[in-house]
């Protein structure tokens, strides 16, 4: 016989929950604990639905892989747009798969359905919550007992920041009453009163938002009808001869620009010379980059509104549309392919950082978008766009939590220092622990090879970054244990036991003797 979870029950259980949040996160770097409460959260979930004989749809269960994947993401990686990008994802697919448990319905939603239905989600539950919570008391309001306390412990708690504010009021205006009440929350050490009610506070509401995922998960998860579905949700208002003529105007305009400039734009290193009509490195490089880029996303939001708000009542029209928008995108395919060109140059003269990689990786997954896109299009399954979307954050996402995007940076930059007199050791002082693996391969490939002012440098900044990270480093508990940090403090050790590494000082003002001079571990010394 199925047993559902009472309200009173959830209340508690995500209270619960909501504590060991509060154990686990509070004034902690998130590490092993992310996985931990994703782990809790939706093995309780899943208790619940088991106990209630409800069965999770297939499409919600695939969810549960890159769930996995991106809770262990923190715990593996250092790099701060890494981690927040990965948390961002999982909170999205968390989501995800409470909307959809009990129908897999996440497949199908428009770009309207994630837009409603995530910004509903919590409110919707809570309002659930309220319904079950009235029906529940009715059915046993002949019977006084812990259920009608309820109300009066969530008054306590909602009085509790006036009731602090007066009674400090009060302390201060007898001495005598103050050491009373000193002596009464003296457990609490009453200095901390405002974090305490404020992590009170958190915890009541996160208990809430819990519940209330929890009651939407098990409850209106199931199939329904999804936005725009049957009949779309904005009335096109754009006639097909408006719609042709302002796509056609866009492609003959990128087709003048891709034919005018197809020289710059696969020239390469031929356009950069040093006469008052060439480009230098930087110019070419970096100022056609960022405007080729927004341009490629423009055209993409371009095509994504024409589709929605333009009349296309007959095959024929239909036909032209899709073609119209297969030119568009392989014009704009040709001024991506001529972004991420640039990119690469300027990578191969200046090196690799992390405001690079970023849109270096970017500019791959808006390709195959843009590609996923046309073949939609052409299929005419324009509600699967929001799909494909967010398949390419979840793919952009992933791939920089794969690539481990400081040890990349590290081993191109290595590799371009080959060739050049001087190697910037004091950006890769500044990277995470991620790279510090990196450094030590590198460190010991140099040696190998004979390339000894490499060796020195990468050794230089190995000992900058370790005295950097412990000006700033203070003891960790185990909820901020992160795989990557443990691993670079392993390998650091090691290296530094070895009797050929040579002993290089830090001083105080972060300044290290190399090559017979003194640098510092902050001074950059590539543009």
């Amino acid at each position: 016989m199925a047993k559902p979870v009472r309200p009173q029950y959830l209340l508690l259980i995500s209270l619960s929950l909501a504590w060991i949040f509060d154990f686990l996160f509070w004034r902690k770097v998130i590490g092993i604990s992310v996985p931990i409460f994703t782990f809790l959260i939706v093995g309780i979930g899943l208790w619940m639905a088991r106990r209630a004989r409800l069965q999770p749809a297939w499409g919600a269960i695939w969810l549960l892989a890159p769930i996995a994947f991106f809770s262990f993401v923190p715990m593996f990686r250092l790099e701060p747009f890494t981690r927040f990008i990965s948390m961002a994802v999982l909170f999205l697919l968390l989501a995800l798969f409470a909307l959809s448990f009990l129908g897999g319905e996440w497949i199908r939603y428009g770009f309207a359905d994630y837009i409603v239905r995530i910004l509903g989600f919590v409110p919707s539950g809570l309002g659930l919550l309220k319904e079950k919570s009235k029906a529940t008391l009715k059915k046993n309001e002949a019977a006084f007992g812990i259920r009608s306390l309820a109300p009066v412990l969530r008054g306590l708690l909602f009085a509790l920041p006036l009731l602090w504010f007066l009674a400090v009021l009060l302390a201060s205006a007898d001495p005598t009453f103050a050491d009373w009440l000193d002596s009464v929350f003296s457990f609490l050490n009453i200095d901390n009163a405002a974090e305490y009610l404020f992590r009170g506070f958190y915890i009541l509401i996160l208990a809430y938002i819990l519940s209330a995922a929890y009651l939407v998960a098990l409850n209106k998860s199931r199939k329904e009808k999804l936005l725009g579905e049957d009949e779309p949700l904005v009335t096109p208002i754009l006639g097909f001869g408006e719609t042709a003529t302002m796509m056609t105007a866009v492609i003959l305009l990128f087709l003048a620009f891709v034919i005018f400039q197809f020289n710059y734009f696969f020239g390469g290193t031929t356009n950069i010379i040093d006469t008052p009509t060439g480009f230098t490195y930087s110019e070419y490089a970096v100022r056609g980059f960022w405007e080729l880029l927004v341009v490629s996303i423009t055209s993409l939001a371009f095509f994504l509104a024409l589709s929605v708000i333009s009349k296309r009542g007959t095959i024929p029209q239909q036909r032209w549309f899709s073609g119209l928008g297969i030119g568009l995108f392989l014009l704009v395919a040709v001024i991506l392919t001529s972004s991420f060109q640039r990119l690469l140059l300027y990578e191969r003269v200046y090196g690799f950082t992390r405001l690079r990689t970023y849109p270096h990786v970017f500019m791959i997954w808006l390709g195959l978008l843009l590609l996923a896109i046309v073949v939609l299009e052409t299929l005419g399954r324009q509600r699967s766009f929001a799909l494909a979307t967010l398949l390419a954050v979840v793919g952009f996402s992933a791939t920089l939590a794969l690539i481990n995007v400081d040890a990349l940076i590290v081993r191109n930059n290595v590799k371009l220092a080959l060739n050049v007199e001087d190697f910037d050791f004091a950006y890769l002082a500044s990277l995470s622990d991620d790279a510090v693996p990196a450094m030590i391969s590198s460190y010991w490939h140099a040696v190998t090879v004979g390339e000894d002012l490499v060796a020195e440098q990468l050794a230089a900044g190995l000992a900058c970054h370790y005295a950097i990270q412990a000006s700033d480093s203070q003891p960790r508990p185990w909820q901020s244990w992160i795989w990557s940090e443990a691993r670079a403090i392993n390998e650091w050790t090691k290296l530094r036991s070895e009797a050929n590494f040579p002993n290089m000082q830090v001083s105080d003002d972060k300044t290290i003797a190399l090559a017979g001079q003194e640098r510092s571990c902050f001074t950059p010394f590539w543009d």
